[in-house]
């Protein structure tokens, strides 16, 4: 294993001084709030598209993904191909948030429901964004900083939380100076070094490997172990469970997530914003390819002794989290190395610098200007930064907490939480947008009740099950109920909630909702905001999509 060389450090120097060059040139204009949350709404589509992915991509992404890779195979590539879904925002959801001109999700949803529905949203997803987003993606990027550089710092204890202070503290000043135009414009270069340098793995991997006949060779010896599509009965990724579970949790992240959609609401016009999120659906495609194949790459690579991957000396298996910083240091040459560093690195702070962005978004038009209102805009500026300096210091605070809960299982953590999260804001967004018939009632119930039902099975499931406390019985049942399972059961459950509601109140009046559902919007006027571009990029992320199904359901028979 090879450590960081005078070139590599070169690289990342360049790097950080390419977003030095960036944070000045956005600074320069942030007055208003709609400059600082919302870049001006002046973005294009292309800078609207990087910033989707490589928001998405953050570092527990990259190295959760090749650990599943090593570890168990293709199950996670159902979550990447939700690249489709991405559809489903730029045709279904973007034109509703676009033309209401509204700054956050939970304003959106207050404009059809009332006050009561954004508070809780607002809520709910500020806390959330602290205590699982930023501190797990922190967590995952310090232990990047442990396996690459273990002892640039004197021991690779000091390299976790150096790395891991440091880049909150780097990525919360040009966050706070920048806003959003410098959160656009970086993740826009971190993109494409993301790529680059994921790209650049994948194929000296193949080479060193043999090919991919080799590849598929090797892994096929444990078919079932790697396969995408696993038994009903999996107690991880059941096939059944992913078909219905896991769109669930895809339409809650792409569609009515603030941390994705915000990027979407900073376009110039709505056309601009549909592109954008096209083109980022397009770039969501690759990820099974130059994340998770990497993973097992390096598991066949392990297997021919190749590289070696530290073993868990508790567990006797491969430590997935060191898969992806391993194949880095092995693999890769002088320079090459520096620029792969470089782009997780970047993959670390984009998501960072989306997440601090969006809370203090929620914070300040949310939550700050119903207490306060009228308040002159570069006020609200002012407390958006302050907001932003607020959740970067409790999302240091937390690092501690999340170095002791979490382990091999941090990134199926992540997914179990949001599966718990995410199914009653979907039910509320879906039938508030189909069905003009729901009403304030319809949607706080079924936020307040659904979400009640999200937080208890978290709770049952951290404290009962296999392995912790197994009396009563039927607790620990609902604690190893699987997640995917839960977010349909769930999701089910709210949409009954929301129906009865609504019905036992009084519909909301016409003029309320006109423009916000699909039966009072105008048709002639939604055709005007797409193109032959438009359905060439819709046609290339469904056709890629599917590929890639048929291809890696059959690729180990």
């Amino acid at each position: 294993m090879q450590t960081l060389a005078l070139l590599d450090w070169l690289v990342i120097s360049l790097y950080f001084l390419l977003l030095v060059v960036i944070v000045w040139w956005s600074q320069r204009r942030q007055d208003t709030t709609a400059d600082y949350f919302l870049a001006g709404r002046n973005v294009g589509w292309f800078a609207i598209g990087g910033s989707l992915f490589a928001s998405n991509i953050g570092s527990e992404h990259i190295v959760g993904l090749a650990g599943q890779g090593a570890t168990s195979g293709m199950a996670m590539a159902h979550y990447e191909l939700h690249a489709w879904i991405m559809v489903l925002l730029a045709w279904v959801f973007v034109p509703f948030y676009y033309r209401t001109g509204v700054y956050t999700v939970p304003e959106f949803l207050e404009k059809r429901f009332g006050p009561t529905a954004r508070w809780i949203l607002s809520l709910v997803s500020l806390l959330a964004y602290v205590f699982t987003k930023v501190s797990v993606t922190v967590y995952a990027g310090a232990l990047v900083f442990q396996t690459l550089l273990p002892d640039t710092f004197g021991s690779p204890e000091n390299a976790f939380w150096i790395g891991a202070f440091l880049t909150v503290i780097l990525t919360g000043v040009y966050t706070v100076f920048g806003g959003l135009r410098a959160v656009l414009y970086t993740d826009t270069a971190q993109a494409i070094i993301l790529l680059v340098g994921a790209a650049a793995i994948m194929g000296i991997g193949l080479e060193r490997l043999g090919g991919w006949g080799e590849l598929q060779a090797t892994v096929a010896a444990q078919a079932d172990r790697f396969a995408l599509w696993r038994p009903a009965n999996d107690p991880d990724f059941p096939w059944l469970g992913i078909l219905i579970g896991s769109p669930i949790v895809g339409i809650w992240y792409w569609c009515t997530d603030q941390y994705i959609v915000q990027r979407t609401l900073a376009a110039r016009d709505l056309r601009t914003a549909r592109r954008g999120a096209l083109w980022g659906g397009v770039l969501k495609t690759s990820p099974v390819l130059i994340f998770l194949i990497p993973g097992l790459i390096g598991y066949a690579l392990h297997q021919k002794g190749v590289i070696h991957i530290p073993i868990d000396p508790k567990t006797g298996q491969m430590m997935g989290d060191r898969v992806f910083p391993t194949l880095v240091t092995s693999l890769l040459p002088v320079g090459l190395r520096g620029l792969v560093v470089a782009g997780l690195l970047a993959a670390l702070m984009s998501s960072l610098s989306s997440l601090f962005n969006s809370s203090a978004s929620l914070f300040t038009v949310d939550i700050y200007e119903k207490i306060r209102p009228g308040r002159s805009e570069r006020h609200l500026v002012r407390v958006g930064r302050v907001a932003t300096v607020a959740v970067v210091l409790a999302g240091m605070a937390w690092i501690p907490v999340m170095a002791k809960i979490s382990g091999g299982g941090l990134y199926y953590y992540l997914q179990s939480v949001q599966a718990y999260l995410a199914p009653p804001i979907t039910a509320v967004f879906l039938l508030g947008l189909f069905w003009r018939r729901m009403n304030n009632q319809g949607a706080v119930w079924g936020l307040a009740l659904g979400i009640g039902l999200g937080l208890a099975k978290t709770i049952v499931q951290a404290i009962y099950g296999a392995g912790k406390v197994e009396d009563p019985a039927a607790l620990a049942w609902i604690g190893d109920f699987n997640f995917l399972y839960f977010a349909a059961v769930l999701f089910v459950v709210t949409v009954v909630i929301i129906i009865v509601a609504s019905v036992l109140s009084d519909p909301p009046p016409r003029e309320k909702i006109e423009g916000l559902t699909y039966g009072s919007v105008s048709t002639a006027t939604a055709e005007k905001t797409w193109g032959a571009t438009e359905v060439l990029l819709t046609c290339a992320v469904l056709g890629v999509v599917v590929s890639m199904y048929l291809y890696f359901s059959f690729w180990l028979r």
